[in-house]
């Protein structure tokens, strides 16, 4: 019978990798809150409509890497591929917006797109993002670049790069679409074919083509400076002013147009110099059409997300991440079978307390259970013998020196919490 292993794409997650990452999302969570910003859990398939209309038909992600099906009623259901469609269509189902005028969210799950695995690339991935919604000032602009330069910083990511630019309004874009067709045109035949395809339908898009030659050629088509329109222009140069004045160093720019089509104004990403080719830790910017486009009211919004396997990769290239373990605080061993009920009774009480509790086998050898516990990481381990039991008394033995000493039965608890800083309601070992 051939083996099944996970689908080409996705990965699992060993229980100490999964330590890891908890480490890192609890720290995620807590700049995040600390910052104001609340958790939204949506569902992971959407109506495939929502992503055709919030990231537009004509992106990669629409066209190419969707995973789309239909279900027994006919509808065409999506796994999400980015968590910001999601969350505007939460935030105008439960009418958020009229509940307060500025509302901040973040989230963090899985995603699906079906793109060629490679490396820092997976179909099923992580991301964490947040949504600023309801305010239109550059402040949140420069409030969610800053939220995520200091969430790497708190993580000790150090070798960072804001790249910043503006895409503009859909008024002073025109203008520039303008200018850069006719600029591209001129090159069309040396283009890579996908970027062929992208300058008939949506020419910003040729600015996000990797391919070297398209770069070299992209590298001579005018800037979308030239064309901002002053809302525009005295937007992006507040946002710029609101970083310098903390401290924030960023370089522009101004081919840096995102993916997404429903950008408008600031985009960004942030980049660590030492990853090489898949350096982007995340990428955001403002969307101030979105709301409306998904059925809502016109409601202007800003925010960014990131991928946690890159993250994490980051993080561990860098010795980032602090050892770990999961190991039990106590480890209950019983000295013969006879004595294995007696045990789980004193294990269920303690786990019942709070305590991370293991128990050992009373067929096997003491040496063998203690040698069991120091594999498990145990910090104590509680050593119930025939004699010291019917004497109302167990041993405690600390695994990091070896040191041993007797505890009566009674307020066993309360002496364990001494020893390993656990202060709990106390239970009685047997019910009355």
């Amino acid at each position: 019978m051939n083996l099944i292993t996970a689908p080409r794409g996705t990965f699992d997650l060993m229980p100490q990798q999964a330590l890891a990452w908890q480490w890192m999302e609890t720290k995620i969570r807590a700049v995040l809150q600390a910052y104001g910003y609340g958790e939204i859990r949506t569902p992971i398939f959407e109506h495939t409509e929502l992503f055709q209309r919030g990231i537009g038909e004509t992106t990669d992600i629409v066209e190419k890497e969707m995973y789309t099906l239909t279900d027994k009623g006919g509808r065409s259901l999506t796994l999400r591929p980015e968590g910001t469609a999601s969350v505007v269509r939460a935030y105008i189902e439960h009418k958020l917006y009229a509940q307060a005028p500025v509302t901040k969210l973040y989230y963090i799950g899985p995603m699906f797109r079906q793109e060629r695995p490679q490396a820092g690339r997976f179909r099923q991935f992580h991301q964490f993002g947040v949504e600023l919604l309801g305010e239109e000032s550059p402040v949140a602009d420069a409030e969610v670049i800053i939220l995520a330069h200091d969430l790497y910083r708190q993580l000790g990511l150090t070798e960072l790069e804001i790249h910043l630019n503006t895409v503009g309004c859909p008024h002073c874009r025109q203008a520039y679409k303008a200018a850069l067709t006719s600029a591209l045109a001129a090159v069309a035949e040396q283009l890579c074919s996908t970027c062929r395809v992208r300058l008939e339908r949506n020419p910003l898009r040729v600015l996000d083509c990797k391919s070297p030659v398209c770069q070299e050629l992209i590298g001579r088509v005018p800037s979308i400076h030239n064309y901002l329109c002053a809302d525009c222009r005295d937007h992006f140069d507040r946002v710029t002013t609101l970083l310098e004045q903390v401290g924030v160093k960023y370089e522009l720019s101004p081919k840096l147009v995102r993916g997404l089509d429903y950008y408008t104004r600031t985009v960004f990403e942030i980049i660590n110099v030492n990853l090489g080719a898949q350096n982007a830790l995340c990428g955001g910017g403002r969307y101030d059409g979105l709301v409306e486009e998904c059925g809502g009211p016109a409601v202007p919004g800003v925010g960014f997300a990131s991928g946690i396997e890159r993250l994490f990769t980051t993080l561990e290239q860098q010795k980032k991440i602090p050892a770990l373990t999961s190991g039990p605080q106590l480890y209950v061993v019983p000295l013969g079978e006879e004595l294995t009920v007696v045990a789980f009774e004193v294990a269920t009480v303690l786990r019942r307390q709070g305590f991370s509790v293991e128990m050992g086998n009373g067929t096997k050898s003491l040496k063998a259970q203690l040698k069991t516990a120091h594999k498990a990481g145990a910090a104590y381990t509680l050593i119930i013998g025939e004699d010291e039991w019917r004497e109302g008394q167990v041993t405690l033995k600390t695994m990091a020196d070896g040191s041993q000493k007797r505890l009566p039965v009674s307020g066993l608890v309360a002496e364990i919490a001494k020893l390993v800083s656990l202060q709990g309601p106390q239970v009685p070992l047997r019910e009355e």
